[in-house]
């Protein structure tokens, strides 16, 4: 007998639901694209391929057992849901009669969730990280990490839930996230600090569209958690672009008081910080709350990024202090400014709110939610990173000649730019006489003509354009690399050592570039 379905939806929830999941969707990208300008350019595709693989590895864990252990709706302890709806059985039409939208759409919503979370772990892998290990412990950590927690809050049976703390958009999956990465590159260990010197950020531009990107997704990723389109969804759109707004202005002051310049990279890091808070508190806390938010958020993870040095880990991207501390000062803020009207704008949920509207009670039970996230995301990664880098085969770090040559061509085989080989003896460059600007000028000329022309060497020397801008203006002369000064491109009127067994065109250039 053929079947047809016959449960009806309210359409415009629905498609509501179908933009929110898209967009959360496109953070993902976003982040690739922010964690690629970030790193430096020989390690830059890889924190895409990062980013999109953790994606592919969170969908097929959601649909799975990820969905049933974190929404299941048979399970009746307080920690973890079961297994009763893996590989999504039942997980179709509405839950309850009456409900606007199916839950196979809620399921989809939430998976795209926890792929965010998952792509944002991905960036602890920066420049010295072993891809497939990383794939294992994401998807170890999407099942016993994300999961249980993401249960707590939400589901309800969970006893965050029943016990009323408020955690709007997840709160608890930046800082999970967070944690995570932290405790990731705590494993990993530093990246080598001989080829560091000098490091910056390889494309601002990047920086730029991805965290153009990531706000445009996160609007949706905060403002469709209404799961309807109603007042509340602008409120929570209008909070979240408060928060981040004051958080960049204030990071970006904060870096000009020491620079005298107005960062760009800085001003990124501050809105991304002021939406990473607004996802716990843009559904709970008054609009002049999220002002006063976003500028506490934007001093505290600004200051934050002190704490890798203190614990001398090497969070290469910040994910500590952009996404733990700022999902804390999110949570910690439902308690001071959560509103019960503000709460209660969607028409159907009922809470007490924070201390603006006299919950005083509500302070002890957001710290104790925080410690409980805190230290189940820290406790549990550690034992994961401990077991899978002691598998043989799935050692976590590259060794430190991939390190050298950069995680696109030892991991992935391929480049973010148009990379050119060339073999020669860059050594030699130092013997060509220089004595007069007309044989500088023609030295520099027939450099250029040798780039295009491999000589017999055992060396391949593999880099861009901008590598080659770069050393047409620097010439060794006795192990020491010294710039041009009469170039417009000159970096630094410092010279710059460099060892004879330095093995890769990379080794030298991190060192002047």
């Amino acid at each position: 007998m053929i079947k047809v379905w016959n449960e009806t939806y309210d359409s415009a929830t629905v498609a509501f639901m179908l933009y929110g999941s898209s967009l959360v969707f496109f953070m993902i990208p976003g982040l690739g694209f922010l964690y690629s300008g970030l790193a430096r350019r020989k390690s830059a595709l890889s924190l895409i391929w990062a980013c999109l693989m953790a994606t592919l590895v969170g969908i097929l864990q959601w649909y799975f057992w990820g969905y049933s252990l974190a929404f299941s709706k048979t399970s009746h302890n307080k920690f973890i849901g079961n297994v009763n709806s893996f590989g999504f059985r039942d997980v179709y039409g509405a839950v309850n009669e009456g409900d606007a939208y199916p839950e196979l759409a809620f399921a989809c919503f939430q998976g795209l969730f926890m792929c965010v979370t998952l792509s944002i772990v991905a960036g602890a892998t920066a420049e010295r990280g072993r891809l497939l290990p990383h794939m294992v412990f994401i998807f170890c950590f999407a099942t016993i990490v994300y999961c249980p927690v993401c249960y707590w809050i939400w589901a309800p049976q969970g006893w965050a839930y029943k016990w009323g703390v408020l955690d709007w958009a997840g709160g608890f999956l930046e800082v999970i996230s967070a944690v995570g990465g932290f405790v990731y590159s705590a494993f990993l260990g530093p990246r080598r600090e001989n080829l560091l010197i000098n490091f910056r950020p390889h494309n601002v531009s990047m920086i730029t569209l991805g965290t153009g990107i990531l706000w445009f997704g996160w609007l949706g990723f905060n403002s469709c958690t209404t799961l309807s389109p109603n007042l509340k969804s602008f409120y929570v759109f209008m909070n979240s672009n408060l928060s981040a707004t004051s958080a960049g202005m204030t990071w970006c002051l904060l870096d000009y008081r020491l620079e005298k310049k107005w960062s760009t990279v800085g001003l990124c890091s501050g809105i991304i910080c002021g939406l990473v808070a607004a996802t716990p508190s843009s559904g709970c806390i008054t609009l002049y709350g999220s002002v006063i938010q976003g500028i506490i958020t934007g001093i505290v993870c600004n200051f934050s990024t002190k704490i890798k040095f203190y614990l001398k880990v090497d969070d290469a991207m910040d994910i500590l202090a952009e996404h733990g501390m700022a999902g804390l000062v999110g949570l910690f803020f439902n308690a001071l400014f959560g509103a019960d009207w503000v709460i209660g704008l969607d028409g159907a949920t009922e809470h007490g709110g924070g201390w603006i509207s006299r919950n005083w009670k509500q302070m002890y039970k957001q710290i104790a939610y925080m410690f409980a996230v805190l230290g189940w995301g820290a406790v549990v990664s550690a034992i994961l990173c401990f077991v899978i880098d002691n598998i043989p085969g799935l050692g976590l770090r590259a060794t430190e000649e991939a390190e050298a040559l950069g995680m696109d061509e030892d991991q992935i085989g391929e480049f973010a730019y148009d990379y050119v080989e060339v073999r020669r003896d860059y050594f030699t460059w130092g013997n060509q006489n220089t004595t007069s600007d007309e044989n500088s000028s023609s030295t520099d000329s027939a450099e250029l003509q040798e780039l295009e022309k491999p000589e017999n060497s055992n060396e391949v020397i593999v880099f861009d354009a901008d590598h080659v801008a770069d050393l047409q203006n620097c010439r060794p002369q006795n192990g020491i690399i010294q710039h041009n000064k009469s170039s417009s491109t000159e970096k630094s009127d410092a010279t710059t050592n460099f060892n004879k067994e330095d093995n890769n065109i990379d080794d030298v250039i991190e060192k002047v570039v």
